[in-house]
C-alpha cells in the first residue's frame, strides 16, 4: 500500500514535470492511457482477450467518460497548483461516491454517514478558503477531479455486478483509447524526443500503482487501505518539495485530515455492514 502511494504520488510529479515542458494535459492522459494498456497487453493475452465479453457496454461508456473528465482535470489540476493539495482535494473522491450512491443507485444513507460527508466538504474549504484566498482554477480542476473520481468507482461498483476485473480494465482501456485522441489531436504538438521517456513512464507506473492497491485490497481490509490511503499525502508534499520546491501550507494539512477522517468513516462504516 505504501508503494501504491509513492507511485501514483510520483504519476503526479510526472504529470507536473511534463505540463512545465508545455505538454497539453490532454496529451498527457492520451499517452497514459496507450502506454497503460500497451502494458497490460500480455495480461489480457494471457487471459484470452476472445473469452472476453459484456452485457454492459453502456455503461463503460459512462465509465469512460468519467473517467477521462477524472484524468483530465487531474493533470490540470496538478499543472496549475502543488501537487499535495490536489492530493488533499483527491480525498473527497468518496464522499461524491456517497451521494452518488444514494441519488443514483438508491442506497439508504444514515445520519452519521450523511454527517461524515458533510465534515469531509467542511475540510476541503479550509484547504480553498473562499473569499479568504482566491479560488484559482487549479482548485477547481481538482474539485472537479474528485467528482469525476467518486462517479467512476460508484460505476465500477456497478460494473462488478456482472464482469469480473479484468473485463473492466480490459474495455475500459480499449474504450478510453479512442475517447482519448479526440481531444488530444486538436493540441497535440509533438513532443521533444527528451520528453518521451517522461510520458511513456506514465503508463507502467499508473498500472504499478493501481495493481499495488488493489493488492492491498485484496489481502487486508479497507479500512486498513483507507487509513494508509492518508500516506499519499506526505509522498505527494515531499515529492513536490524535492522536484519543484512546492510548500503546502498548514491549512492543507488541516482539512485533509478532516476530510480522511470522514472518508475513512464511511469506509469503516461500509465494511461494517458488509459483515453484519
Amino acid at each position: 500500500m505504501l508503494v501504491s502511494c509513492a507511485l501514483l504520488s510520483s504519476l503526479g510529479a510526472l504529470g507536473r514535470y511534463v505540463s512545465n515542458l508545455g505538454v497539453e494535459p490532454m496529451q498527457i492522459v492520451f499517452c497514459r492511457i496507450v502506454f497503460a494498456f500497451l502494458c497490460l497487453a500480455p495480461w489480457f493475452l494471457s487471459r484470452g482477450v476472445g473469452r472476453l465479453g459484456t452485457s454492459q457496454i453502456k455503461l463503460y461508456f459512462i465509465r469512460c467518460i468519467s473517467s477521462m473528465c477524472a484524468m483530465t482535470t487531474w493533470f490540470y489540476a496538478v499543472s496549475l497548483i502543488p501537487i499535495g493539495e490536489v492530493t488533499a482535494l483527491s480525498f473527497l473522491a468518496p464522499l461524491f461516491t456517497t451521494i452518488g450512491a444514494a441519488l443514483v443507485l438508491g442506497e439508504i444513507i444514515r445520519a452519521r454517514r450523511w454527517m461524515a460527508t458533510l465534515i469531509g466538504f467542511i475540510g476541503a474549504l479550509i484547504i480553498v478558503r473562499p473569499g479568504m484566498t482566491e479560488m484559482g482554477l487549479g482548485n477547481w480542476f481538482a474539485l472537479a477531479s474528485a467528482v469525476f473520481m467518486g462517479i467512476s468507482s460508484l460505476l465500477i461498483k456497478h460494473l462488478t455486478r456482472g464482469d469480473d476485473p479484468t473485463t473492466i480494465v480490459f474495455f475500459s482501456h480499449l474504450l478510453m483509447i479512442p475517447m482519448a485522441a479526440v481531444p488530444a489531436y486538436f493540441v497535440w504538438q509533438w513532443p521533444a524526443s527528451d520528453v518521451w521517456p517522461f510520458l511513456l513512464a506514465t503508463g507502467p507506473i499508473a498500472v504499478a500503482g493501481h495493481w499495488t492497491l488493489t493488492k492491498a485490497f485484496s489481502v487486508t481490509d479497507a479500512s486498513i487501505v483507507a487509513a494508509v490511503d492518508f500516506f499519499r499525502l506526505p509522498s505527494a508534499v515531499f515529492i513536490g518539495w524535492i522536484a519543484f520546491g512546492e510548500i503546502s501550507d498548514m491549512w492543507t494539512w488541516v482539512g485533509a485530515a478532516i476530510i480522511f477522517a470522514s472518508a475513512f468513516y464511511i469506509v469503516r462504516r461500509e465494511a461494517m455492514l458488509r459483515a453484519s
